[in-house]
């Protein structure tokens, strides 16, 4: 008798546990909300964080707050993140970096350390030159670069190991092209990458095309290729890489929204199910085109996957560059 007792409270206790745990995402949120980016106020992650937690804060009903974490090249705002309670009140926009950091062992966080919510933006790498290069097509930019001594050419759009790196060293070795054969010269951003493309100082900037928008909209560069599954909307007429080379290479910078580890799967569906609304409204989709980037949604099983493949795909090119630890 004793035992039922004891076998009875305990499925009493559950059954009250679980309907709290209902009760708890169906009244959520109950209280503001914090999204946290691992990146300065004033740029391009923080810009595309700041315009979902206005439209959030408008869809939920509370107050969306977005905090800037910044330092070591994204893992402290990563880290806090990852490590923030598992109950829907502290999220944040993770970017691209998350796929790779842990490769070179600057971090143990991976894509694996938070509950994906939603993808939101995406930026292929594109492959720029000067306007006046000889090189009218990337075709003929490969084929000089197989012909030429290891060195001659060089690029540049990031610092060693950032994504652009990986970018072009990716499609080098896709295209059978030893990547060393083409040296990096580290930059703080696609900005200084380009100006030494202008100036003559490299022959190739493999960034976004968002960020080369301006110089290319100057007639001062031009874009060969993006590296991408379909053409950017931004420029429509720049082959992708595939309909350029055959080769299926694609990567680029992307945003999404995730949380801790952990989250509770009702309130997991219920902030993927805000996210798609801000993604479909006008405001967000105006936002977006005025910048130029790139619109992309992932639910968050879709989103999960990508970060899987991106974060092999990183693995594979940072082993072949050397700079896997």
């Amino acid at each position: 008798m004793k035992r039922r007792s004891i076998i009875g409270l305990g499925a009493a206790a559950l059954a009250t546990g679980l309907t709290a745990t209902r009760a708890h995402a169906q009244n959520f949120p109950a209280r503001p909300i914090t999204l946290l980016v691992p990146w300065a106020a004033g740029g391009g992650t923080d810009a595309v964080a700041r315009v979902i937690a206005t439209l959030l804060e408008k869809d939920l009903g509370q107050p969306v707050s977005v905090v800037n974490r910044i330092g070591g090249s994204g893992v402290v705002g990563h880290s806090a993140i990852a490590s923030a309670a598992p109950d829907g009140y502290t999220i944040g926009l993770i970017t691209v970096e998350i796929t790779m950091m842990h490769h070179q062992k600057l971090t143990e966080l991976s894509p694996s350390s938070y509950t994906p919510i939603a993808l939101v933006n995406l930026d292929p790498a594109g492959f720029q030159v000067r306007a006046d290069s000889p090189y009218k097509t990337l075709q003929d930019a490969i084929a000089a670069i197989k012909s030429a001594p290891p060195g001659k050419f060089k690029a540049s759009g990031t610092g060693q190991g950032g994504i652009w790196h990986l970018a072009i060293a990716g499609m080098l070795a896709d295209l059978k092209i030893d990547p060393a054969s083409v040296p990096w010269v580290p930059s703080q951003g696609a900005a200084p990458g380009l100006q030494d493309l202008v100036s003559g100082g490299v022959e190739f900037v493999p960034c976004s095309l968002p960020e080369a928008r301006s110089l290319i909209d100057a007639g001062k560069v031009r874009s060969l290729a993006v590296m991408a599954d379909k053409p950017a909307a931004l420029y429509p007429n720049v082959p992708t890489l595939k309909q350029a080379t055959g080769s299926n290479w694609a990567t680029g910078a992307w945003r999404g929204i995730a949380a801790p580890k952990g989250l509770p799967k009702d309130i997991q569906e219920k902030l993927t199910a805000a996210v798609k609304r801000v993604y479909d409204s006008k405001e967000y989709k105006d936002f977006m085109v005025q910048r130029g980037f790139g619109m992309i949604w992932g639910n968050s099983e879709e989103f999960g996957r990508f970060m899987a493949k991106g974060d092999a795909d990183m693995a594979a090119v940072m082993k072949t560059v050397g700079l896997a630890k």
